[in-house]
């Protein structure tokens, strides 16, 4: 299978790196604003240094990999698909929820597969959390809790662009919250503080924020977001039934302990998130040839998408006016 990679940055590279590795896959093509960014990947894998534009036009090239800025997604999206491509493309589809129902028609018309890159469903111990929960394990599903802390916070200019927590980093949690669930939450309510960097506030977003989500049969879904953990990239699950609790934990540098006096000590959690969903990303990939060549259909969709931008929006303006908001179907 022949891709086209959009963007060749962090994630960019990671996707671009993956399909070189695998022996059904070859990237073609690289475009990214920074030559020498294209210039590096394309070095590494054997592609190309292509325009966006010409690598979209390729009738050589299968399908598209889009890791490009957020503003320039919905467009590359439809102008992939009409040109008879599949896609991949990081999250978001777009800030604005009524750009992605546009987007997502004209996928729809087009025929052509569209997956959207929330990752951590691929994450192979969340895989086996779920996929037990679906098992019936821990019984019916009472409350869903997802914490997701990052070790630092971004430059305020990244921040400035990137359409608030809710939007920008939540939104892979709402998606996780989603996946685990099995039911849409109808009601959210969020609070956000700026606790960590003053200049965020300034900016007008927040560093800290926990949400409360409420299905239409009860179930409940918590969300914790921190932009600072001082002990590493925290990752965490839990998820508690009728029958018992599933969750699945950090993953640390090591499996090493040291037993003294003084108590147990762990190495360290993986402090970044390229290296916490490294496996995550190769299943991810996976999944989105499976899709292309018939083999399953592909997911997270675009709707998916959709409903975890619906859901990041909601929180927005419950944060914003302190009362919960309803969410209307798709």
């Amino acid at each position: 299978m022949r891709f086209g990679l959009l963007g060749a940055g962090r994630i960019g590279r990671i996707h671009g790196l993956n399909v070189a590795a695998r022996g059904d896959a070859r990237l073609v093509a690289v475009a990214d604003a920074s030559n020498e960014a294209a210039s590096s990947l394309a070095q590494a894998t054997g592609a190309k240094v292509a325009a966006a534009d010409a690598i979209i036009g390729d009738a050589g090239i299968d399908a598209i990999l889009i890791c490009t800025p957020t503003d320039t997604h919905a467009d590359l999206i439809e102008a992939a698909v009409s040109a008879g491509k599949a896609v991949f493309c990081e999250k978001p589809v777009d800030l604005d929820s009524d750009r992605i129902r546009r987007c997502l028609a004209t996928v729809a018309t087009s025929g052509k597969p569209l997956m959207i890159g929330f990752n951590r469903r691929f994450d192979p111990n969340f895989a086996a959390l779920e996929k037990r929960l679906r098992s019936g394990e821990a019984g019916e599903i009472e409350i869903v809790s997802v914490i997701s802390r990052d070790p630092g916070p971004p430059p305020v200019d990244y921040v400035k662009r990137s359409g608030g927590l809710f939007r920008d980093m939540m939104i892979h949690d709402f998606d996780m919250a989603r996946f685990l669930l099995a039911e849409e939450p109808v009601e959210v309510f969020a609070l956000g503080s700026a606790l960590v960097d003053k200049a965020i506030g300034e900016a007008g977003d927040v560093d800290t924020a926990a949400v409360v989500m409420k299905t239409a049969s009860g179930r409940i879904a918590q969300i914790s977001n921190s932009r600072r953990a001082t002990y590493g990239y925290d990752q965490r699950i839990e998820v508690h039934g009728s029958k018992g609790m599933l969750r699945a934990g950090n993953i640390h540098e090591t499996t090493v302990e040291i037993a003294t006096g003084q108590g147990f000590r762990a190495d360290p959690v993986q402090n970044f998130f390229l290296e916490r969903y490294a496996a995550a990303y190769r299943a991810e990939l996976a999944a989105f040839i499976d899709a292309c060549s018939g083999k399953a259909a592909p997911s997270p969709t675009g709707l998916d998408g959709l409903r975890a931008q619906m859901l990041a929006d909601a929180a927005t303006e419950s944060a914003r006016t302190g009362r919960p908001v309803a969410i209307r179907s798709a």
